[in-house]
């Protein structure tokens, strides 16, 4: 398929074509034609963007389609703006081993739209002492190993589960969560909480085991990612760690950087997410952290539930929010439209930083590169809407709010995944 993306607002702002065939990008420049068989697209001034990378969704499937489909998870991803997506393993039956690690990515060959990373656990059924079979996971394919949703408890399970990830060159990506000393807590601990009447999330639920798993993954040489960081001690345990060298990478989901438990106003489950959303202080620490590096990339933790799970007290509610329909508009108008942050950052922490650090293809608009790019609507302002969503969950807080940046159009591997 040959694509003519015509009159494109470069990151550098200028103004070029992009011509595509054969999957690849195969020249950038001004005036360009095709064949009468292309496709032309007038981008009429839209930003292109290389295809934003996400190491952080939930696709539901298998165990949990009802609230989501790899086939509806991959499209709203292609509606954001993202060509390539990580899908976590809490799922039914989990991928703790080959059979089942083998069987969801035959869904993923057959009905993912855009490029999907499967995680396989580290633990069976993840909440089990018992670790899974890492060489037989890594021969079958899998370099990502995590217990999303859930905290590895036992500093001993997790020291034994990175000297595996570390002997197949994989990754060991952490939910933080001690469970000791989570209390029941649906919500960020603090005086919002104590006005709802709801038990409060400690800060050192979090940072008390990501201190643990930096001093486990230096004694074991183990790549350590940690998922969704949230409080001001979070980063500074990262940064601590960075400075001794160890290796420590680190995401942060735009809930976290753009809303703080002062904007809950009212006790429904729209506003329940894991981590919670922190302390106006925990969120400027996070911006900080993400401007300065300290936190490598943004990622979305797309956790899609059914509406009249999540639309209940959050005493009650499932922990969630989507995101990839809306991260890009978000990140943008929050921060590169104010001035605080590049379009080149932005590139950075959505596209460029999330592929290295998980050694994944890199997204670069250059001619020979794979056409893997997005356009964005950086001019008229949008509204977040429920009914636009693509995907099966509706459960965010963001609906209802004017930003800028809607997708335009998706292009994965050189085929068009989403069109406006």
């Amino acid at each position: 398929m040959t694509i003519l993306i015509k009159n494109a607002q470069l990151i550098d702002g200028s103004s070029a074509d992009i011509l595509i065939s054969g999957g690849i990008i195969k020249e950038i420049g001004a005036s360009l034609s095709a064949g009468a068989d292309a496709r032309v697209i007038d981008a009429r001034g839209a930003l292109a963007f290389p295809g934003l990378v996400d190491l952080h969704v939930h696709l539901r499937e298998p165990g949990f389609e009802y609230k989501e489909t790899i086939a509806t998870g991959t499209a709203a991803a292609a509606h954001g703006g993202y060509t390539h997506v990580c899908a976590m393993p809490n799922l039914n039956p989990v991928p703790d081993n080959v059979n089942s690690y083998n069987a969801i990515n035959e869904i993923i060959e057959r009905d993912a739209v855009i490029k999907v990373t499967q995680y396989a656990a580290i633990t069976h059924a993840l909440k089990s002492e018992e670790l899974v079979n890492f060489k037989g996971l890594n021969e079958a394919g899998a370099r990502l190993f995590t217990n999303d949703g859930v905290g590895v408890q036992t500093a001993g399970t997790m020291y034994r589960a990175m000297k595996e990830v570390a002997a197949v060159d994989g990754i060991m990506v952490a939910h933080t969560e001690d469970e000791s000393l989570l209390f029941g807590g649906v919500m960020n601990a603090g005086p919002v909480a104590e006005a709802y009447d709801l038990p409060g999330i400690l800060n050192s639920v979090e940072s008390s085991q990501i201190a643990r798993d930096i001093m486990l993954a230096s004694d074991a040489g183990c790549h350590y990612h940690v998922c969704h960081v949230s409080t001001a001690e979070s980063v500074e345990a990262i940064r601590l760690g960075k400075e001794m060298g160890v290796n420590v990478t680190a995401e942060v989901a735009p809930h976290h950087l753009i809303l703080s438990d002062l904007d809950i106003d009212e006790d429904n489950g729209k506003w329940k997410m894991n981590p919670p959303l922190r302390s106006e202080v925990d969120r400027v620490a996070l911006i900080e952290a993400l401007l300065d590096g300290t936190i490598d990339c943004v990622a979305t933790d797309h956790a899609p539930h059914g509406v009249d799970e999540k639309n209940q007290s959050m005493l009650k509610a499932p922990f969630g929010i989507v995101g990839s329909e809306q991260a890009f508009a978000l990140m943008y108008s929050t921060f590169v439209d104010k001035g605080l942050m590049s379009l080149e950052r932005l590139a950075e922490v959505m596209s460029y930083t999330p592929s290295e650090i998980f050694d994944l293809p890199k997204n670069v608009i250059e001619v020979g590169a794979a056409a893997n790019l997005a356009l964005f609507d950086i001019d008229h302002a949008f509204e977040i809407k429920a009914e636009d969503f693509l995907s099966k969950g509706k459960n965010t807080p963001f609906v209802g709010r004017t930003v800028f940046g809607d997708t335009i159009l998706t292009v994965s591997d050189g085929k068009i995944v989403y069109s406006k």
